[in-house]
């Protein structure tokens, strides 16, 4: 539809009557013709970074995008994307968009072979990704650039959206898909995003979030059934449900990871840190309970946390633009298998991590990433595992984020600002 400055552009008389009629049109509709997730462009003009403009861009390029809102907070979600939260804001459309977008390969309407990273604040992804049940490989392929390809399911295909209100929608999509060793999985995928105000923040952190501070947060429930007549064991391989989340760096954000403080040879290695080559010391720094890792965008790494070090929960801080981001998930006690996603035969297919965090280097930023995933489901024939991730972004007084990063994270965030 165009929009009503191109409709002014014609001269004529009779445009404009049609013009005028059409927009009484539009006010005689009734409230449940006008839905209240309906995205609409309401204003044309919003500066580049910012929830309006995200809101009107994607607007043009995907069809029947969700809103969900409370007040200034608001969450845009797609399911022409698998239900995938594009982006949020705490602002009302002028606040800054969280999440990363990439406008130039959405607006190409270029369809990738591979992979389509189009960004998005919080995707749905199975793994494993690498090994002998990689989702991402095709039987007996080598494990090259090559030869990996995102299952369309996870990439370009939508999700149905079963219903909306406000503050929730519900996505639901069957699949089936053959991993490395040629097992085939059917599965249900159901995907429930709600949208959480500062009770519910209080609630699921802890502690009181100040009213000074402005907020966003969100909560994606994954629920993954074996809609098959087979059970999943370990001989044919398992999946796990994988959790990402894209967002704008600044070259003064930081990822900020607590973990569990022990002796080595009782919980393992604090932290696996090469996954694509070794990461410098300048961009990681790993104390005794907590890491620092640079996300700038520029330089790519990615980290990954044992499910033996885990704690359930994972954050950032833009000291730039004065934002908290916290990601909290669910972490099963006592929980240790975990697909292994490194790129070739594994001695250990199930000692991957529980979380991870990424650097993106490669030209598409500059954008970064915390992730969560959940152990491995051994699933018999109907029987059902979910993963639960939460994210919220808080802006405002640096002292109060300061006194929340200190209650949640366990660290202060006065120094990162300083660097």
């Amino acid at each position: 539809m165009e929009s009503i400055a191109n409709f002014y552009g014609f001269r004529s008389v009779l445009r404009l009557i049609v013009l005028c009629a059409f927009l009484c049109s539009l006010g005689c509709k009734t409230k449940n013709e006008q839905s209240a997730n309906a995205v609409g462009v309401e204003k044309e003009g919003y500066a580049k970074g910012s929830f309006g403009y995200d809101r009107e861009f994607l607007s043009k390029h995907y069809k029947d995008l969700v809103v969900l809102e409370n007040g200034e907070s608001s969450i845009l979600i797609s399911p022409e994307l698998q239900g995938r939260v594009m982006t949020s804001t705490a602002s009302g459309d002028e606040g800054k968009s969280f999440g990363w977008i990439n406008h130039d390969l959405i607006a190409s309407g270029e369809k990738k072979e591979h992979f389509n990273p189009t960004g998005g604040e919080e995707r749905f992804w199975l793994g494993p990704e690498g090994g002998q049940y990689s989702l991402y490989f095709e039987k007996d392929a080598k494990f090259e650039l090559d030869n990996w390809y995102v299952p369309k399911e996870l990439d370009t295909e939508a999700f149905n959206l079963v219903r909306s209100r406000k503050d929730k929608a519900f996505f639901e999509r069957e699949m089936k898909l053959v991993n490395y060793t040629g097992t085939t999985f059917d599965l249900r995928v159901q995907r429930n995003i709600t949208l959480l105000d500062k009770e519910d923040a209080a609630e699921i952190l802890g502690l009181n979030i100040p009213e000074t501070l402005k907020m966003v947060g969100f909560a994606s429930e994954n629920n993954l059934t074996n809609i098959g007549p087979e059970d999943w064991d370990k001989k044919t391989g398992l999946m796990s449900i994988w959790i990402l989340s894209m967002f704008n760096s600044s070259d003064q954000t930081t990822i900020i990871v607590p973990f569990k403080k022990g002796d080595e040879d009782i919980l393992g290695k604090k932290v696996t840190d090469d996954y694509f080559g070794k990461i410098p010391s300048e961009r990681l720094q790993v104390q005794d309970s907590v890491l620092f890792f640079k996300a700038d965008g520029k330089e790519r790494g990615k980290i990954g946390i044992s499910p033996q070090r885990a704690l359930p929960v994972i954050g950032s801080f833009d000291a730039k633009n004065r934002v908290l981001t916290i990601a909290m998930f669910s972490l099963p006690e006592g929980a240790t298998d975990y697909v292994n996603s490194l790129w070739e035969l594994q001695e250990f297919p199930l000692s991957g991590d529980a979380v991870n965090a990424y650097n993106d280097g490669g030209g598409l930023g500059p954008f970064y990433e915390l992730e969560s995933s959940s152990p491995a489901m051994d699933l018999k024939s109907n029987e059902s595992s979910s993963h639960i991730h939460q994210t919220f972004h808080f802006v405002g007084d640096e002292g109060e984020l300061d006194k929340l990063a200190k209650g949640i994270l366990g660290v202060s965030i006065r120094e990162l600002s300083n660097e």
